[in-house]
């Protein structure tokens, strides 16, 4: 599979590795960036053409898939585009920062019957796949409530490096939208719909942003389950994401990547998955590469992949619910997907 990557920043290096990693599997074919020199820094390293904007990339290269990497509100418009020039998508989180943006990626994909996918690698992660499967062996028996901690350290000097970091009007929000979604998005996979979301946020440990850099939410989710998130870029050092799914016949903790507790009534742990991948690659990057593997065989196989577009809007919509709640003090209740 031919890929072109969008965004040739911190994130679009990430991506362009993976795909080097791929080996037969893909190639990447051109690396786009408003910025030519960084864009090319990339190109030198892992291969393909540098260009200035997508259209003058699929005019000049054979393209199946577009990457795009770019500050979160440019994704949707980005995405729409190359699905209008015949090519699959793979998006970073978040899918963008409004609904409305989301759904016009959602029709586009519609209308064009191509595949889209948002990342969310920690889904990939072999302990949250045991997780998610005793789960679904009903071996946790009726989940009732979640915990999702994010507890992460950015300093000042990550906000201040780039212009558009820590503003409403391209970041969409801080320590939540763009850090804490991951570990929001493995709760609402595990406990499934959310309907209603009481929330408070704060800016307390950085200065010259928009945003929030601690986010604390509680969560309703249409099962009655309750999940509670916290969020933050403001704790020193930082701490591994923390998940806890609560059940009458189970518990299981995510841990440091590692499932570092499961107990159940009638069961043993079910089997962890093995994730293929360079030798010593960490299991988030281990995790990513599967995801990327998952995005080619659904494109290959006309199956939907594992993270639809309509799973990220899913998180997308729990984190705007989040911020309504924080600015209004009242509890929001989630419109139906």
């Amino acid at each position: 599979m031919r890929f072109a990557l969008i965004g040739a920043g911190m994130i679009g290096a990430v991506h362009a590795r993976l795909i080097k990693a791929l080996g037969d599997e893909a190639v990447l074919a051109a690396v786009v960036d408003q910025n030519l020199e960084r864009a090319g820094k990339l190109v030198s390293q892992y291969g393909g053409r540098a260009y200035a904007t997508p259209a003058e990339a699929y005019a000049g290269e054979e393209v199946d898939a577009v990457g795009i990497c770019l500050p979160s509100a440019l994704h949707a418009d980005v995405g729409v585009e190359a699905l209008r020039a015949g090519k699959h998508v793979i998006v970073e989180k978040p899918v963008d920062i409004t609904l409305a943006a989301a759904d016009r990626l959602i029709e586009a994909q519609r209308d064009t019957g191509l595949t889209v996918s948002v990342i969310s690698q920690r889904r990939f992660q072999p302990p949250v796949a045991q997780i998610r499967a005793a789960i679904d062996s009903g071996t946790l028996g009726r989940v009732t409530s979640g915990i999702a901690e994010s507890a992460f350290f950015r300093p000042q000097s990550y906000y201040d490096g780039d212009d558009w970091r820590g503003t409403l009007a391209i970041d969409g929000g801080g320590a939540l939208m763009n850090q804490g979604i991951h570990a929001l998005d493995l709760l609402v996979w595990m406990l499934g719909r959310p309907v209603q979301v009481s929330a408070q946020t704060g800016r307390l440990a950085h200065s010259g942003i928009e945003v929030e850099d601690l986010a604390g939410a509680s969560i309703v989710f249409e099962s009655g389950a309750i999940g509670l998130m916290l969020a933050s870029t403001a704790a020193y050092p930082g701490r591994p994401v923390r998940l806890t799914i609560h059940g009458d016949q189970g518990t299981a903790v995510l841990d440091d990547d590692e499932l570092a507790y499961f107990a159940a009534a009638n069961a043993d742990a079910p089997e962890a998955p093995v994730l293929e991948g360079p030798d010593g690659w960490g299991p988030v990057e281990l995790a990513h590469l599967a995801q990327y593997r998952d995005f080619i065989g659904a494109v290959r196989e006309g199956r939907p992949p594992a993270v639809t577009l309509e799973a990220g809007r899913r998180s997308l919509a729990t984190v705007l619910a989040v911020y309504e709640s924080a600015r209004s003090g009242q509890p929001v209740k989630l419109k139906e997907d």
